[in-house]
């Protein structure tokens, strides 16, 4: 008879995910689409310095794909629109991309693995940007977004070029569209002579209100009237996605019900309270595609999870699939290998994300993996999706996993502690997908609870608007309401929590440190100054604090001026060429904490932005999240703990600490 296992304190169970694990030879997989015979889509790659590759594949006999890198070695496929990207290349026939570089914002012709500049060199580095670029259907132009830095503010429009052959490099654009504050989501009607788009005006953000424009298009330019198909660009609707049926005909999504469903030609397509999208914060998501034939495919979430499905009859109807988040859809016809159906990038509950075929009878076919299947199935935790009473008599809901480790068990009579995590945006959401940095705090013993506060996407327009002048408030009520919710269930011990939290879910998570209730907390590039961050804020969230809460409450709401309210260790990772959130709200934020006597650990990180991406630092900050969340619950470190506790033993000794990517000077202050 097999024996029971061991018991040992939580938190300090024997892992066999280690930090290095996370990273390695994982991909960040996005934007499928085949053309030609070929199959591309892009690839994040941490082992590169978050280099963005863009990948062509073939299939081989075996049923393997051939690959190949499209990109010449160090170019990397990313535009700093918006700041926050999106889809930066689009394939131009014969094999070849047209991208934007990462490291001037231009468009480049690539072909056979040499690269062409398309536009001209901008009068300041990376003043001139690109993104979403879309090629028409006679392979002769090139549409997309540009972004312009100019002495007197930051300038969008919707820009052509001549593409024919890579002929015409460094054209100067030709303005399409212009005079609204943003643009997005170009593309082409099936003949080439249709353009439609998407634009808005602040303060509204893409998921507040949006126009769907379309016009003619011919050599190059809009011709004609164009006309407002739906929405309105200072509006209350958010029409997001345009996309052309194979007959000609317009679709796009829409949240004047309150949820974002389906139209085509202004017609309800699946009238449903679900979410056929989620906050456009990158450029050229896309959650529905047509078939050749004219068949519908989408995904849909409702309930905490996500579902892909046909669309046809007023219903949408879901496939029979383990996985739970699809993303990146895009159709493909009978002569693709796999047959019709869409590509997907897709994850579930024990599977990371993948790269997927699903045939329009719901067969799926995996293609390429973002990681190495680290974990069996005995050692996953799968999330339990939820919903609790909080503050003004509303509901809120969260995402709850247990510890999960088959060799050894917690101490007997005793719940777990719990690592809470306050998303970003605050337009964001749990996915149930796994993440092996999930998996990393519950194979150890730690219980993960994933909150989904008012202002959350997946729950429609009114959950979503809930968060508007309560930022700062109802999210951290939501959260607190979530741990002791759990803490009821017998879930977790609620007296044994800690918080992390990013971006904005870093001044939720600092603001619940200052309520109380948590032993410490660790962010990342965490808002801490909202009234600084407002005049530093990229143009394209410039307004968005304002409706997040009124300017009045800025400084009471802001981390930095309740800092000695503070009274539990603080943790804080902040890359240094963060465009977003500055490196200085960390840094002041830092200052404000010893100031009123509290403990910061402040790690600033080199070549860092908003969001880690290199692998060096992935890591590291993930070995000194975990020693530091040990020290704070007071569970012994493990030796595999080793090098996260030297980082965090460095850092705390001489307060703020500067990372340098291996074989580069590092430097303390």
């Amino acid at each position: 008879m097999p024996s029971e296992p061991a018991r040992l304190p939580f938190g300090s169970w024997p892992s066999p995910l280690g930090a290095d694990q996370l990273v390695a030879g994982s991909l960040g997989l996005a934007f499928p689409v085949a053309v030609g015979g070929e199959l591309f889509w892009q690839e994040a790659r941490p082992a590169e310095r978050g280099r963005v590759a863009v990948v062509a594949g073939r299939p081989i006999p075996d049923g393997a794909w051939r690959q190949r890198d499209v990109l010449p070695e160090g170019m990397s496929a990313r535009t700093a629109v918006h700041e926050y990207g999106g889809r930066a290349w689009v394939p131009a026939g014969d094999g070849a991309v047209v991208t934007s570089a990462l490291a001037d914002q231009r468009l480049w012709w690539v072909s056979g693995g040499e690269a062409r500049a398309m536009t001209p060199e901008p009068p300041l580095e990376r003043s001139v940007r690109y993104g979403c670029p879309v090629v028409s259907p006679d392979g002769a132009w090139l549409v997309a977004v540009r972004e312009r830095h100019l002495p007197t503010g930051v300038v969008n429009d919707l820009v052509s070029l001549p593409l024919a052959g890579g002929d015409g490099l460094q054209a100067e654009p030709s303005v399409l569209a212009q005079g609204h504050d943003f643009y997005s989501s170009p593309c082409f009607s099936p003949g080439g002579r249709e353009l439609a788009f998407v634009c808005w005006d602040h303060p509204n953000m893409p998921w507040d209100g949006t126009a769907l424009v379309v016009g003619g298009f011919g050599e190059g330019r809009l011709v004609g009237e164009a006309r407002t198909m739906a929405g309105g660009a200072g509006g209350a609707v958010s029409v997001l996605q345009p996309r052309w049926s194979p007959g000609g005909r317009l679709a796009w999504l829409s949240d004047e019900t309150g949820w974002w469903n389906l139209y085509l030609d202004g017609r309800p397509l699946a009238p449903v309270e679900a979410e056929f999208a989620g906050p456009a914060w990158a450029l050229g998501e896309s959650d529905y595609a047509f078939l050749p034939g004219g068949e519908l495919m989408a995904t849909w979430s409702s309930g905490g999870r996500a579902y892909l499905g046909r669309v046809a009859g007023g219903r949408a109807e879901a496939f029979e699939l383990d996985d739970t988040s699809f993303c990146h859809l895009s159709a493909v016809g009978e002569g693709f290998t796999l047959g019709p159906g869409v590509l997907a990038v897709a994850g579930g509950p024990r599977s990371p994300r993948r790269l997927v075929h699903v045939g329009p009878g719901g067969r799926s076919t995996d293609i390429r993996w973002s990681s190495s299947r680290l974990l069996a199935d005995e050692w996953i935790s799968v999330g339990r999706h939820f919903s609790f009473a909080t503050s003004h008599g509303a509901s809120a809901h969260a995402t709850f996993y247990p510890p999960v480790n088959p060799t050894v068990q917690g101490p007997a009579g005793e719940a777990p502690p719990v690592v809470l995590t306050s998303h970003g945006g605050p337009t964001g959401s749990s996915s149930g997908v796994l993440e092996l940095r999930t998996q990393y705090w519950t194979t150890r013993g730690l219980a993960v609870l994933d909150v989904d506060y008012r202002g959350s996407t997946g729950y429609g327009r009114v959950y979503r608007q809930a968060l508007e002048g309560g930022w700062g408030v109802l999210d951290v009520d939501d959260c607190d309401a979530a741990r002791r919710e759990a803490g009821r269930r017998g879930w977790v011990d609620a007296g044994l929590a800690v918080v992390r939290g990013s971006s904005a879910g870093g001044l939720t998570a600092l603001a619940l440190l200052a309520r109380g209730g948590f032993l410490g907390g660790a962010v990342r590039y965490a808002v801490c100054d909202v009234a600084t961050l407002s005049a530093d804020s990229p143009k394209f969230e410039s307004r968005y604090t304002g409706r997040l809460l009124p300017a009045a409450s800025a400084p009471e709401r802001s981390p930095v001026n309740f800092a000695p309210a503070v009274r539990c260790p603080v943790l804080m990772l902040q890359g240094l060429d963060d465009p977003v959130v500055p490196a200085s709200q960390a840094v002041a934020m830092a200052e404000a904490l010893r100031a009123a006597g509290g403990r910061a650990v402040l790690v600033l990180i080199e070549g860092e932005g908003h969001g880690f991406r290199q692998a060096w630092a992935m890591v590291r900050s993930q070995e000194a999240e975990l020693a530091f969340f040990r020290r704070v619950l007071g569970v012994g470190e493990a030796a595999e703990g080793a090098v996260g506790s030297a980082d965090l033993d460095e850092a705390e000794k001489l307060g703020t600490v500067r990372w340098a990517a291996p074989g580069a000077p590092s430097g303390y202050r």
